[in-house]
């Protein structure tokens, strides 16, 4: 995958510091879009969810609103708590830039080009896809139970703090949408 190009459609991945978590992040996308058999281009027509429809905005948007939410989050709490600040930037920022990428294998195009559930999204929902994708790349436990636990599957199991942003965030931006 050409990084820049990943990059230029998700800037947020350079609020990433650590190097190699920014490298597993890039990884991770590079294979779901293969294991999906997706572009980056086709995330902008891929909607984040198919019980709006029509859907407001594209994967790529929402994607990026819950990092910008979640990173936004941990600027306010380094502001107003400091040293007391419970959340740690780089996990919170890796965990909301994945918290949706089971979804690259949880849908497909029907034959009529429309996006439908995959056969393995009828089986098993993104935050488990999406845990799996990431397991293979050494990702931090913290990262995979946001992933687990951003969605209601995670409404009976201990979120992290970075993971309770993530689950807030992610609501943030499907809410409003959702009538």
């Amino acid at each position: 995958m050409d990084v820049n190009a990943l990059l230029d459609h998700i800037p947020e991945i350079d609020l990433i510091d650590d190097m190699e978590l920014k490298q597993k992040v890039m990884a991770v996308f590079d294979a779901a879009l293969s294991a999906g058999g997706w572009s980056l281009e086709d995330l902008h027509d891929m909607p984040f969810t198919l019980l709006i429809t029509p859907c407001p905005m594209n994967m790529i948007e929402h994607i990026r609103g819950v990092t910008q939410v979640s990173y936004r989050s941990y600027q306010v709490f380094d502001e107003l708590y400091k040293e007391r600040n419970p959340l740690e930037k780089d996990i919170l920022v890796a965990g909301a830039l994945l918290h949706d990428i089971g979804k690259l294998v949880e849908y497909r195009r029907d034959k009529e080009g429309r996006f439908c559930q995959s056969t393995l999204g009828g089986l098993l929902r993104h935050p488990f896809s999406g845990v799996g994708l990431c397991y293979r790349f050494g990702l931090d436990g913290r990262i995979l139970n946001a992933i687990a636990y951003h969605s209601k599957e995670g409404n009976l199991n201990k979120r992290t703090p970075e993971g309770k942003v993530i689950f807030h965030a992610d609501f943030i931006n499907f809410e409003p949408f959702h009538t």
